[in-house]
């Protein structure tokens, strides 16, 4: 289950998630933006980074990463990673944290004395969605996170309620955000099950679904539209038309194949190995 990729899409749908779970959030956590960044020499992608607003400069970069398998060697990847993208742009920014979101401490990695002081101080934030509260209790975003961490048996009973308590309380844009990551969690936890069958456990139509799959869509498109440009340059026309002509799921698996691209040839080849 790519859990990753479904907290990335609540960061879009909310930026200021993150900062809900941390004990001292910056003062403008509204002005910042959810992106991911790319460091060159040695190359690597840091997926899950907040960036201050381009106003404040110098301004403080928050780095979060979502584990939720156990990684003998996370904190090492992620100090290293996230200290040299600083190191690398620091007259843009005059500090950084580091915010680790893992469903329990069991998959926390065993070893970290080497990291004690980074670990014990107020640069790095480990926060355990099972040690949050009751799922009820918790802000609505907050709460999709939880959902992710239960049992099966509880899922679809908590994942209606928040469906419920989302209608009366959130705007209609973001409850069809919320039907639409919502549904997305179900699938991934229940893989043998279709996304229709998902929807009638929710207690949700098709009709409700299908206007913020196509909200969607337009959103996928311009997404992978821009990291496509940042990855390999300005597309050509026909490229770009091609692109925007992928439907939903295509262009999905997109915005996962490109992280891989160090040219437009590799777009070309992508794209070409779908009429194959």
């Amino acid at each position: 289950m790519r859990r990753d990729s479904i907290f990335y899409k609540l960061f879009q749908q909310s930026p200021t998630l993150l900062f809900e779970l941390l004990t001292n959030p910056p003062a403008n956590a509204d002005e910042y933006r959810f992106d991911s960044v790319a460091v060159k020499e040695p190359k690597f992608e840091i997926d899950g980074v907040f960036l201050p607003p381009e106003s404040e400069n110098p301004g403080a970069i928050y780095f979060c990463e979502v584990q939720y398998q156990k990684d003998k060697r996370l904190y090492e990847r992620v100090f290293a990673e996230s200290h040299l993208y600083f190191y690398r742009n620091r007259d843009r920014f005059n500090d950084l944290q580091i915010a680790i979101i893992y469903p329990s401490r069991s998959i926390e990695q065993d070893e970290v004395r080497p990291f004690r002081s980074l670990l014990n101080g107020d640069q790095v934030n480990r926060i355990y969605l099972d040690e949050l509260g009751d799922i009820r209790s918790l802000p609505v975003w907050v709460a999709l996170m939880v959902l992710t961490t239960l049992e099966e048996s509880r899922t679809t009973e908590e994942a209606r309620y928040l469906l419920a308590r989302s209608q009366q309380e959130v705007s209609q844009p973001e409850n069809h955000a919320i039907i639409d990551l919502l549904t997305t969690i179900m699938v991934y936890k229940f893989e043998g099950k279709s996304q229709q069958e998902v929807e009638e456990m929710l207690g949700i139509t098709l009709q409700e679904t299908r206007v913020y799959r196509e909200i969607r869509e337009v959103e996928a498109r311009s997404l992978v539209l821009r990291l496509l440009t940042r990855r390999v340059g300005e597309l050509p026309q026909e490229v770009r038309s091609h692109v925007e002509s992928l439907p939903l799921e295509q262009l999905e698996n997109l915005g996962e194949a490109l992280l891989d691209f160090t040219s437009l040839a590799d777009l070309r080849s992508w794209l070409e190995a779908l009429g194959g």
